[in-house]
């Protein structure tokens, strides 16, 4: 684990803000939501005083808990404080293996999703699972990412751009053949890569720049087969030095969730290339890094009102481009291209009602939709509690964002 190269924000000083937190717990096996589990939050510098005791409800989630937070602008420019408050999290339920979380990350004005994935125990005294979340890679002694061009010699020529369902996360540097891999979404990976390495506080521009960065540069990875031409079982790490960093169960903040839900099929091009650049990074705060997005620069950019589109050609030029990819692993059906909503009909939408009936015997708060290809009171009805569970709007509107959530849910629970 590397060294903070911050301190702990001293809560005695009195300067703080608040941030919203919530869990939600659900079984490993298909995601189904794990009912009256038992949520215990600690702070991380005092472990013997709970300072929240939660239950999950029908759909797993505990209600919403205000947090302490160090002041908003702690994570506005670079200081010597942790500008986040970390709690630990300890998850108890009937029948699962305890779970204990060091820690979630907390930041002000910000609400965040802690999830929990709980295992069956296998007997009474089976030891907990512990998650270990390390420091931001703005406030941690990570070492710095050595560049790479940004484009691969593929020996086998280029085929089209496809989005993956999953990508296999090599929890370590490449080389160290004793570290676990993880098979997780692909999208929930750029989530938690974007949560660790930049802050939600910042402009949401620079939030949309740096999610685009993300993608382009982990779809790189997958459609090079970097790793795996080099004789690797797994298509990216957690490694900062190498790729981006990732924390296995960390917490995701939700207006970064929304805004790669917005995006996830997007990455980056130039003319003539097809494969998604490798767009790389560095803090930017205390060096110089050619060729590479100095992420504390980007907020500074959002600050002054750049589009993410400026931002990102402001670092590597204006040659590069959003593009984006319709061949999207684990999609039947592709968003229609115009919202669905209160009177809309047709096969999208029976297809579309479908899959929420069955989410609904899962999420049991979800009520039945229609079942005949119209958009009636009952599928808005339907279409809304999805959006609340889910950490979307709830406009009760089925958007492209909503679309592929709803796809993403039905694959989950209805895996093998």
């Amino acid at each position: 684990m590397p060294s903070r190269n911050k301190i702990l924000y001293p809560a005695q000083l009195g300067l703080r803000n608040y941030g919203i937190l919530q869990v939600h717990v659900v079984s490993i096996s298909r995601a189904y939501p794990i009912e009256n589990a038992t949520v215990q939050i600690f702070r991380k510098e005092d472990l013997t005083r709970v300072i929240a005791i939660l239950t999950t409800d029908i759909s797993g989630r505990t209600t919403e808990v205000e947090l302490i937070t160090p002041p908003l602008e702690y994570s506005q420019e670079p200081t010597q404080y942790v500008p986040y408050a970390e709690y630990v999290i300890m998850v108890t339920a009937d029948g699962f293996r305890p779970v204990f979380i060091d820690s979630a990350q907390v930041l002000p004005y910000v609400k965040s999703i802690q999830p929990v994935r709980m295992s069956p125990s296998t007997s009474e005294r089976e030891a907990m699972q512990v998650i270990m979340v390390d420091a931001n890679f703005l406030d941690g002694s990570y070492t710095p990412k050595v560049y790479e061009d940004e484009i691969k010699s593929l020996p086998d020529g280029e085929e089209p751009v496809v989005i993956p369902r999953f990508i296999t996360v090599h929890d370590s540097i490449p080389s160290n053949i004793t570290a676990r891999n993880y098979t997780v979404e692909y999208v929930g990976f750029i989530k938690n890569v974007v949560s660790s390495m930049i802050y939600a506080t910042w402009p949401q521009e620079t939030i949309y720049a740096n999610i685009l960065v993300v993608l382009s540069f982990s779809l790189n990875r997958v459609y090079t087969n970097w790793y795996r031409r080099q004789g690797y079982d797994f298509d990216i790490t957690s490694a900062a030095a190498f790729d981006n960093l990732w924390f296995y169960g960390r917490n995701i903040f939700t207006n970064i969730s929304l805004a790669v839900d917005t995006i996830f099929n997007n990455y980056l091009s130039r003319p003539g290339i097809i494969q998604p650049i490798l767009t790389q990074t560095c803090s930017g705060e205390l060096a110089i890094c050619p060729g590479m997005m100095s992420l504390w620069e980007s907020k500074y950019l959002g600050d002054r009102g750049y589009r993410a589109i400026d931002i990102l050609h402001y670092f590597y030029g204006n040659t590069l481009y959003i593009n984006s990819s319709n061949e999207i692993i684990g999609v039947e059906v592709l968003w229609p291209g115009t919202d669905l909503s209160v009177g809309s009909s047709g096969e999208d939408i029976r297809y579309m009602q479908n899959q929420l009936s069955t989410i609904s015997e899962v999420y049991r708060a979800i009520p039945l939709p229609e079942d005949d290809g119209t958009y009636g009171q009952a599928t808005e009805a339907a279409v809304r509690e999805f959006q609340e569970i889910f950490n979307l709007p709830a406009t009760g509107i089925v958007n492209a964002a909503t679309w592929y959530k709803i796809n993403r849910v039905y694959g989950r629970i209805t895996e093998a």
